[in-house]
């Protein structure tokens, strides 16, 4: 046939094809193995981390009962009472007493105080008066709460602590002074928080000091120091996680914030190496290589193989191609082969019937415009009638237009006119939202209908916010064009409707019928009330079906022409 490529062309074409198809489909599956290897290990660390922060808290909270019963335990003893009901204390022997009992209790810090918050003793070196502030925020709170213990994180000497106090009774309910234990939050602490979690572990001082201090870290120094300098900068409590790069290694990083008692929050960031993570992945990854390498080396091969047999059935494939593109998509090939070419053969035939799909799609698109409608349509055919749903209906009247109209030529107002229903559109279909109609300068979307969706109101309320911030863009346009701006005004609201295909047989349109869709028509003409101040009015039905928060103000229960019933309307911020 006259413009055939030669056979020796033909076979290299071809062996070319199959082996950069195969190629691209390996590379393309190699990729998408590597992504989601890689999220599924981020995912897998940030819920070990999130395990991690939970065993922190644990620890913390189990530290701080064993120091408040320790510290109860002290404030139980009638030595300790006796000492405290001298006439003048012996603060020599009260610190001796208390360096005691934290030797037996293995408690860190103890502290003792007047009922005034005076610090009369402590086994802590270098603890002043003046530095017990944050033991006598803790006697304050618990005395406002009426509670036999009181504890949290704070600053003791420079050095990251948690801090219990406990009241001295002789006897209940008189309290003659209060009693401080303290352990720190230091390396050893981390240390043993790594090993039970398999975490990095750094603590680094608050966002209000002008540089951050490693308080405690399972890193080498200068590692801790990039992790300090990576936390993040803003006062937030809610945790936040990102990449942090250690010696050209990434880590997923979880930082949560620590409150503490007069200062700026701390932050725990806890890591896990990524790359350590990715290791069995990487091994899988490194043998789904070397087998997708034996496969194209096979491929090629079958290929090359395969491509010998091909002279005689080209001459047949040659002409159905040229039967097709005449547009005959009813003709079919028959070569009643098992090989490769067989299945080429099977292959124009299914794009022949894919082609003659393709027009009765494009028939059907004559008739409904939405593409969601369109493949509604092909599940379900294009039978007059419909079904009950609950839908959302969005109406939008542009303003002034029949005054514009007077002052324009016709195909400058066109023009203009496509100009804004392309923008508004644009915003409803951006949220999901189906054109059903434009009825002159007026819009009607759906939201719920053809496709259901469980989110149609507050997509509805997103949408009519996204029209007016593109009508004011829009008008930004006009203004430069020396043309006088342009308002509109939205109606919203949600009811169960009739929803299908509405028309003749020789013509379908899909729509949605009901009371509710009148009642989303005059709320939009409420927007021309100047009273009720807006451009935008859903009813009580959409407001109710929000799942979000929205911005409203409540406009009265008004009556709506044509209806009987009174319809509650708000007014969209």
């Amino acid at each position: 046939m006259p413009g055939l490529p030669s056979f020796r062309h033909f076979r290299t074409r071809l062996l070319v094809l199959i082996l950069g198809l195969l190629t691209a489909a390996l590379g393309v599956s190699y990729f998408l193995v590597t992504r989601a290897n890689r999220a599924n290990a981020i995912a897998h660390i940030e819920e070990n981390l999130a395990g991690a922060l939970r065993v922190f808290r644990f620890s913390v909270e189990l530290r701080q009962e064993r120091l408040a019963q320790s510290a109860k335990v002290v404030s139980a003893d009638w030595p300790m009472r006796t000492l405290y009901l001298q006439e003048e204390l012996d603060r020599h022997t009260l610190r001796s007493t208390l360096v005691s009992y934290a030797e037996r209790l293995d408690v860190p810090v103890v502290t003792a105080f007047g009922t005034d918050g005076e610090m009369l003793a402590s086994t802590m070196e270098g603890l002043s008066d003046e530095l017990c502030g944050p033991f006598r925020h803790l006697v304050q709170k618990a005395e406002s709460e009426n509670a036999d213990q009181a504890g949290d994180f704070a600053y003791l000497a420079g050095r990251l602590h948690v801090l219990v106090v406990v009241p001295l009774y002789a006897p209940r309910p008189n309290i003659i002074g209060w009693f401080g234990a303290a352990f720190p939050i230091d390396d050893t602490f981390a240390q043993g928080l790594k090993q039970t979690t398999l975490a990095e572990v750094t603590f680094v001082s608050g966002v209000g000091e002008t540089s951050h201090r490693v308080l405690a870290t399972t890193l080498p120094p200068a590692w801790a120091s990039i992790v300090a300098d990576q936390m993040p900068a803003s006062r937030t409590e809610a945790a936040q996680t990102s990449l942090v790069t250690l010696d050209d290694e990434p880590y997923v990083t979880l930082f949560i914030p620590l409150g503490l008692l007069g200062d700026d929050p701390a932050r725990i960031a806890l890591q896990r190496s990524l790359a350590a993570e990715l290791a069995p992945a990487r091994d899988l990854e490194d043998i789904i290589v070397l087998i997708s390498l034996a496969a194209l080396l096979i491929a090629f091969l079958a290929a090359l193989g395969a491509a010998r047999n091909v002279s005689q059935p080209v001459q047949a494939l040659a002409t159905h191609t040229e039967v097709i593109a005449r547009g005959d998509y009813g003709a079919r090939l028959d070569l009643h082969r098992s090989d490769e070419l067989g299945q080429l053969a099977e292959s124009f035939n299914r794009m022949s019937a894919g082609l003659a799909e393709r027009d009765r799609v494009r028939d059907l698109l004559d008739k409904n415009v939405s593409p969601e409608v369109a493949a509604q349509l092909m599940r379900e055919g294009a039978a007059l009638g419909g079904e009950e749903r609950e839908v959302t209906i969005l109406f939008a009247d542009l303003r002034g237009f029949t005054t514009l109209s007077e002052r324009m030529p016709p195909r400058e107002l066109i023009t203009l006119l496509n100009r804004y229903l392309d923008a508004m559109s644009g915003a409803i279909e951006a949220e999901g939202g189906i054109i059903d109609k434009f009825i002159g300068d007026e819009i009607m979307a759906l939201f719920g209908a053809p496709v259901a969706s469980s989110d149609g109101a507050d997509r509805a309320l997103a949408a009519a916010l996204a029209m007016r911030t593109a009508l004011a863009g829009f008008n930004a346009t006009l203004a430069a064009e020396g043309l006088p701006p342009l308002a509109f005004g939205v109606g919203i609201n949600t009811a169960r409707v009739v929803a299908g295909n509405i028309g003749s047989h020789r013509r379908l349109n899909y729509s949605v019928i009901g009371d509710g869709v009148n009642v989303a028509a005059r709320l939009q003409t409420l927007t021309r009330d100047p009273s009720h101040g807006t451009d935008i009015i859903l009813s009580a039905a959409t407001l109710a079906a929000t799942r979000k928060p929205w911005a409203t103000r409540h406009l009265g229960v008004l009556g709506v022409k044509g209806r009987k019933e009174a319809v509650e309307i708000h007014a969209l911020a």
